[in-house]
């Protein structure tokens, strides 16, 4: 059975949350413009926040996009 490709903003906005929850730079960003960085930078955003409220790793697990959907 085959599996469909994820949304590709999606994937921006899981990959972007764990650069943030890494505390790596929203510079990072492989994406220019269009809806890429918008999904990447609030997925950034997103991971910054539960990184400074300190809802990483067994802690955040519930917050975690790519494991929580």
């Amino acid at each position: 059975m085959k599996t469909m490709k994820r949304n590709l903003e999606e994937r921006f906005y899981n990959r972007g949350y764990s650069a943030g929850v890494e505390g790596r730079s929203k510079e990072l960003c492989p994406a220019t413009s269009g809806p890429g960085r918008d999904a990447w930078l609030s997925g950034w955003r997103d991971g910054r926040t539960a990184s400074w409220e300190g809802l990483t790793g067994v802690s955040g697990i519930h917050c975690d996009p790519r494991i929580a959907s």
